[in-house]
Order: C-alpha cells, then sequence, then structure tokens
C-alpha cells in the first residue's frame, strides 16, 4: 500500500509539476491567491453568519421583535455582500481550470510529437488509447485537481474557522466529531480502494468502445464494401458489453460504500443535537446555541470527512492520475531503453543516402529480414526494391525512415525533412486542399498559379473547380479516389522537391499511362527516387533493382540486366 501512494504521489507530481513551475507560473499562482483569498473571505462571512443565525434564533425563540429584525436585516446584508464573492470565487477557479488544461494540454501534445513519439507508444502494450488520455482525461484531470486541491484548502480554513467555536460550545461534541470522522475515514479507504482499480477499468473500457466506434466511421467505404457490418457489430458489442460489465461492478461497489457513506452522513443531524439538548434543556445554554452547534459541527466534520463524502469521485481522479502518470512517463522516453546484449542499427546524417553493412530484425528479433546489405543510391538515379510478401521491402523503407532499428549496420541518410514518403494509402489531412498540397510543409507560401500549375502536371487540372477551390476544407480520403489521392501526393513531391523521395508501391491504384507520366515528371527533377513496387512497367524508370528473397539474402543488379521473368517477382 506504501508502495501504491508513493507511485500515485509521484506520477501526481509528473502531471502537476511542469505548469505551476512554468513560464506561466506567476499567472497560476496569483490566480490561486485570489482563490485562497475568496475562500477566507467565503468562511469569515460563514463564520459571522453561524453567530448571527445564533442570535437571529434566540430572538426568535424570546420573542424580542426589535431585536429580531435589526438581526434580519443585519443577515440580509450579509447574504448581499456574500453572493457576488461566492460567485465569483466559482468564476475564478474555472478560469485558472481552463489556463491549467491549455497549457497542460499543449505541454503533452509537444511531447507527443517530440521524437516521433507518438509513433513509438503504439507498440507499447501499456497505453491505450492516447487520444482520449490526451482529450478528456486531461481535462477532467484539472478541474478535479484543481477542485480537489481547493476543497482541502478550504477544509483547512473551515476547520481553523470552526473548531474554536465549536469547542467553545462543547469540547466533548468536538471530541466526538474527531473520532467519528477518523472512523468514517479508515472505513471509506478500507472499503472503497476496490473502486481506483474498477475506475481504471471503466475509463480504459469507455476508451476502446468509443475508439471502435471511430474507427467504424473512418473506415465505413471498407466495411461496406466487405460486407463486414455483422463482424464490426460483434466487436462494438463485445466492447460496449466490457464496459457495461466492469460498470456493473463499478456500481456495486459504490452501493456497497453507499450504504456506510449515506448512513454516516444521516447521523451527522443527530450527533450534536444529542449532546446539545440536553445542556439547553438545563439552561446552560441559548436556544440559538443549538442551531449553531448544528453549523459549526457540520462544517468541521466536512473538513475533517472529506475523503468520506467524495471518495466516489476521488476513486475516478486516482484512476486519472495513474492514466495520465504513467502517460507522462512514457513520453518522456517513449523508446525503451536498450537491453543488454541488443543491437541497434546506427544512423549517419549526410547528404547522401547509403547503407553499410546493415543486417534488419524484426522487432522482436526473432527474424532475419535482410543480412549485410551495402548499397549507395547515387544522384540521377532510381532504385527499384523488389521482394515476396513479407521479405522485408517495408521495413527497410521504415529503417531508412528511422522507425525501425533492430539489427546492425549504419544507415547513411540526409535529414528527414529532406525525405519524402509516398506511401500506397496517401494520408490525406484534414484540411484544405491547398493544405493537401503543402503538407508537410503547411506554412510554406507558394502562389496559386504554382499550384495549379503542379496540379496540371499530374493530370488533376480540374480538382480545384470541382470541389470549390485551393480553400475548400472536404473529407477528402472520401472524396478522392485512391488514384487521385496517388496522384495527390505526386504534386506534393514535385512542390516540395526533397533530395530523396521513397514510392512504396506510390502508383498501384494508376494506370499505366499515368504512371508514367507521373515517374516523367519526377525524373526532370533533381529529387533521387526509391521504389517498392510489384509492376515488370517500373523497371524502366529505375537503374538499380534491389531483389529481396525472405530468406535475408539479397541481389543486387542494373535495371537493363534484371531477368523481367524472374519467377520470385510479384
Amino acid at each position: 500500500m506504501n508502495e501504491f501512494n508513493r507511485q500515485l504521489w509521484q506520477r501526481f507530481l509528473i502531471i502537476t509539476k511542469p505548469y505551476w513551475f512554468s513560464e506561466e507560473k506567476w499567472g497560476a499562482r496569483g490566480l490561486l491567491v485570489v482563490l485562497v483569498l475568496l475562500s477566507l473571505a467565503v468562511n469569515g462571512i460563514n463564520v459571522f453568519i453561524s453567530f448571527v443565525g445564533r442570535d437571529f434564533m434566540t430572538a426568535l425563540s424570546s420573542k424580542e421583535a426589535s431585536k429580531f429584525f435589526h438581526i434580519l436585516f443585519t443577515y440580509a446584508s450579509v447574504l448581499l455582500l456574500g453572493t457576488p464573492i461566492v460567485v465569483l470565487y466559482g468564476y475564478v477557479r474555472d478560469r485558472l481550470g481552463l489556463y491549467w488544461r491549455q497549457w497542460l494540454t499543449n505541454h503533452f501534445l509537444d511531447q507527443y510529437f517530440r521524437n516521433r513519439a507518438f509513433y513509438e507508444i503504439n507498440s507499447n502494450p501499456h497505453i491505450d488509447n492516447p487520444d482520449e488520455r490526451i482529450s478528456q482525461d486531461i481535462n477532467t484531470f484539472t478541474r478535479s485537481a484543481l477542485s480537489y486541491l481547493l476543497n482541502i484548502l478550504d477544509s483547512i480554513i473551515t476547520l481553523i474557522s470552526f473548531i474554536g467555536i465549536l469547542w467553545s460550545i462543547s469540547t466533548n461534541l468536538t471530541i466526538v466529531n474527531v473520532i467519528y470522522s477518523v472512523v468514517g475515514t479508515i472505513i471509506t479507504v478500507w472499503f472503497g480502494k476496490r473502486l481506483i482499480g474498477l475506475n481504471f477499468n471503466q475509463l480504459r473500457r469507455e476508451a476502446d468502445f468509443r475508439y471502435k466506434l471511430v474507427n467504424i466511421r473512418d473506415n465505413a467505404e471498407m466495411i461496406a464494401f466487405f460486407g463486414g457490418e455483422a463482424q464490426e457489430s460483434r466487436q462494438v458489442r463485445r466492447r460496449l458489453n466490457e464496459a457495461l460489465k466492469n460498470f456493473n461492478l463499478l456500481i456495486g461497489w459504490q452501493r456497497n460504500l453507499g450504504f456506510f457513506t449515506t448512513g454516516y452522513n444521516y447521523f451527522i443531524a443527530l450527533i450534536p443535537s444529542a449532546i446539545i439538548a440536553p445542556l439547553y434543556f438545563a439552561g446552560k445554554v441559548e436556544f440559538g446555541v443549538v442551531g449553531q452547534a448544528d453549523l459549526a459541527f457540520a462544517q468541521v466534520l466536512g473538513a475533517l470527512s472529506l475523503v468520506v463524502s467524495q471518495f466516489q469521485d476521488l476513486s475516478t481522479f486516482i484512476a486519472q492520475i495513474n492514466r495520465l502518470g504513467t502517460f507522462a512517463k512514457v513520453l518522456e522516453a517513449p523508446t525503451p531503453a536498450r537491453q543488454p546484449g541488443v543491437t541497434l542499427i546506427d544512423t549517419r546524417i549526410d547528404t547522401r543516402l547509403a547503407l553499410e553493412h546493415v543486417t534488419l530484425l524484426t522487432p522482436d528479433y526473432h527474424r532475419t529480414l535482410i543480412q549485410d546489405l551495402s548499397l549507395t543510391v547515387r544522384p540521377g538515379t532510381g532504385l527499384l526494391i523488389l521482394g515476396p510478401s513479407g521479405s522485408g521491402k517495408s521495413s527497410l523503407l521504415r529503417a531508412i525512415a528511422g522507425l525501425r532499428n533492430s539489427g546492425t549496420g549504419l544507415i547513411i541518410r540526409p535529414e528527414l525533412k529532406e525525405i519524402l514518403f509516398l506511401p500506397q494509402r496517401p494520408y490525406m489531412i484534414l484540411g484544405s486542399l491547398r493544405s493537401q498540397l503543402l503538407y508537410p510543409n503547411t506554412s510554406s507560401e507558394i502562389p496559386d498559379e504554382q499550384l495549379y500549375r503542379i496540379l496540371q502536371q499530374v493530370n488533376l487540372k480540374d480538382l480545384p473547380v470541382r470541389v470549390g477551390g485551393l480553400d475548400v476544407e472536404l473529407d477528402w480520403t472520401n472524396i478522392l479516389s485512391v488514384g487521385e489521392q496517388q496522384r495527390l501526393a505526386f504534386a506534393r513531391l514535385l512542390l516540395m522537391r526533397p533530395l530523396y523521395a521513397i514510392l512504396d508501391e506510390a502508383t498501384s491504384a494508376l494506370d499505366l499511362e499515368n504512371e508514367e507520366h507521373l515517374y516523367q515528371q519526377v525524373q526532370v527533377t533533381s529529387t533521387v527516387w526509391i521504389s517498392v513496387g510489384h509492376r515488370t512497367s517500373l523497371l524502366k524508370y529505375h537503374h538499380q533493382v534491389l531483389e529481396l528473397s525472405g530468406d535475408g539474402s539479397w541481389r543486387l543488379t542494373q535495371a537493363e540486366n534484371y531477368s523481367k521473368t524472374i519467377k520470385n517477382f510479384e
């Protein structure tokens, strides 16, 4: 349990500390000070109201009309003064929560996109649904953390403000209050600790359920083509049932905890009266003191019983701390540390592209894909990579991009910004046609005339007219055919003119005429291209052919000498 508490506290600090020591720390701390001052003001008003209420009830019971109406006026004045303070307290709290969420979300996004962490964590089994953690868990965490922090501060202020009043009324009542709250807290923590794990699982199950629905929406056309509605429906319902099953356990434990906490809260109303009533009957206290004792007892008990009153929400908050804490820790070092005896492919940045004695293994190191490969892709030439499925063609491209490094040897390549990758299914961003053309350099300023000219070069001259212009935002994945998307990807290449272009079956959806036209456009640029493909028609656009056999061996030949009838050609 102590180890769990230590880890929980460490994760909490990992999430919270950066903001309060960031460039916005003085603004954040200033708002927090304002909240503390407002909390002091609210508690001061509550203390004053306790005395006013005491005299109010005493004047009412003794039928002192003039004193009653005087106190009534005072009471109304205090309420008028307290209303804007209470409202302002809630407003400042929400504003601080908004600023915190904005900063913390941007902080997580910076780490998420740094060093390709968004790619690396996909293979981490301990991190599920990072999108949910960034978009939803951070929002809930900042509001909850600020709420609990203020509740703790408010409880301390309330305890200091009212325990003296309670002690002055009855020492026995004060002692009973402390014992009652301590026992209640111990029982609640012991009884409700199971809720922490259930809430953690519930957040994960709900995220899995939403992710599957989003996945169906994004792949609706493919599912419809395959007629996969029944299987998709089963998978969605399975995830829903897992969420509901866990939620059923959750509400069962909440019910069990509720039996105790509800009874605990009900008895609060009886204890002060049971202890103070004999004093009133004996004439030792005024009637108004009974009401004041009730108020003071409730305030002090509320301050001491924070865990009891909010444990169900607190268990959810602890689950959020665990999810965000583990996420933050992984983002700090997304790539697993090198294990003893594990070798990695080295990378050296240069203007040329070459591989020196590269042996490429699968990520689990169980299989050798390519053994001792050495080659150089010279300027003005093209390299075509061939081989059966599973021979390591795509893995080799990932290694060049730095996405795979399991193995040995050296890869010499330019900075990644000088290499453009064109996959078989191009990535269509959420944005305008202009953004699609400029991606990934969305900040580039290129004249419209040049964009129109490039579209004409890839046989998409009529596309702007068809969709409504360069700046219209559409769902491009569904608007454009795969062939049009591939031509749009070539338009990016012609605009960017990188040192190297790697084409992974980038013309598979095009007819031979369009394929030839696009390669001709690339050949007149200074870009060096590396292609992975299955068509024999690609041979004439490349100078070298790298053939992968699938057993680790390979063969590098000149394209004109390559046999077009090779049996392993796909």
